[in-house]
């Protein structure tokens, strides 16, 4: 058989698939109406098992595991196809639907948390978010959380991942253990100087202060300067307000060109950030679901099964219904024994009715889901 009759004959097996495939397809219509007529469950995990043990059997031991995954998704599809033929729904997966159809508008004035001080990375992006923003300043990203949670401030906003130095772990873990929703995101540029007060050489500096974060994404420009010793605090404005009040001579501080003028300091060292398209991704947190009619993107931690095959799994789920993930983060389970949670992020517009569905059937697979927000991805 050469190249051609080969294809051939896998474009006719392909066809019976498929045609196999419309038949099972309208069965499953069959059982799903069975199941409506006798209050039964979508799920069963029993005959599951078995269609996969039948499979594995039929194939022999060398197609075992191609056999597994192919029925796995094709059960993935069914079960879709059920709950989307019984409208079943989760309390979660109704709520989503419920925001999504409210069709609120995001606000242009509200009253916004922020970490650090005026002149921040997080204040621009707060300004970016909201045109009418009051923000109230907050020592640490937990205080942040806690403002809005308690009802104090109606949004927070904060860093959740930057273009060269990755996530901001901090605000991962809280996202995880805190109730707080994600209501909108947006990226913004980050354009780190070196700042000192008048008359402050960089020959003179021999302490630098910045958020960790800010620091890392400078790490080249610091190793190029040994003398320097770099001082990790709370946040970019903060440092260079430190650097302001400074007596000695020798402090600077790495933040925003904004600061300069906010603080009156100089610039005395340019591009020095170890990328130059250096940009942070900022979260806008919310105590209450938010779902604006132009959402584009769902976040959701998800805690699976500790057992092989369990990732292959919920990912399938996506695959089937034709979502694109564009994260995926393994995060380590603190006083687990090295079980790891999921932080996934979702290309859907609201409203997709694939979503609801999607939402149901990970709410009832995951040892636990957290879901983030339906938000718009500025």
């Amino acid at each position: 058989m050469d190249l051609s009759q080969a294809r051939s004959r896998i474009d006719a097996i392909d066809d019976s698939i498929a045609d196999l495939l419309v038949e099972r397809m309208n069965v499953v219509g069959g059982v799903a109406a069975y199941k409506a007529a006798n209050d039964m469950p979508v799920v069963d995990p029993a005959r599951e098992r078995a269609v996969l043990a039948r499979a594995a059997d039929r194939v022999g031991p060398e197609l075992e595991t191609a056999a597994r995954r192919v029925f796995e998704t094709l059960m993935d599809v069914s079960r879709a196809r059920q709950r989307k033929s019984l409208g079943v729904e989760s309390p979660l997966s109704a709520s989503v639907r419920a925001s999504v159809y409210a069709g609120a508008d995001f606000p242009a004035r509200a009253t916004v948390a922020c970490q650090g001080t005026e002149g921040s990375y997080q204040q621009q992006a707060c300004d970016a978010l909201f045109p009418l923003a009051s923000i109230l300043y907050f020592e640490d990203f937990a205080s942040v959380f806690n403002a809005v949670e308690k009802g104090l401030c109606r949004f927070g906003v904060l860093p959740i991942e930057n273009s060269w130095a990755g996530s901001v772990t901090e605000v991962y873990d809280l996202l995880a253990s805190r109730s707080c929703t994600v209501a909108r995101t947006i990226r913004h540029p980050i354009d780190h100087v070196l700042l000192a007060p008048r008359d402050v050489q960089l020959a003179d500096v021999r302490k630098v202060y910045s958020h960790p974060q800010a620091l890392a994404q400078c790490s080249q420009w610091i190793k190029a300067h040994p003398a320097i010793e770099s001082i990790p605090l709370a946040n970019t404005a903060v440092a260079a307000k430190r650097v302001k009040d400074c007596k000695s001579g020798d402090e600077a501080a790495i933040a925003s060109g904004a600061c300069a003028q906010l603080y009156s300091l100089e610039k005395i060292a340019f591009d020095i950030a170890n990328s130059a398209s250096n940009s942070t991704r900022f979260i806008c947190l919310s105590r209450e679901l938010v779902i604006t009619p132009d959402a584009n993107r769902i976040s959701m931690i998800l805690t699976l099964p500790h057992k092989p095959g369990s990732l292959y799994a919920m990912m399938s789920r996506f695959a089937s219904i034709g979502l694109n993930l564009t994260k995926l983060e393994s995060r380590l389970i603190p006083g687990s024994d090295f079980q790891f949670r999921f932080h996934i992020d979702i290309e859907a517009d609201a409203p997709d009715p694939r979503v609801p569905a999607l939402l149901s059937d990970l709410e009832r697979s995951a040892e636990r889901m957290r879901f983030l927000g339906w938000y718009r991805e500025l």
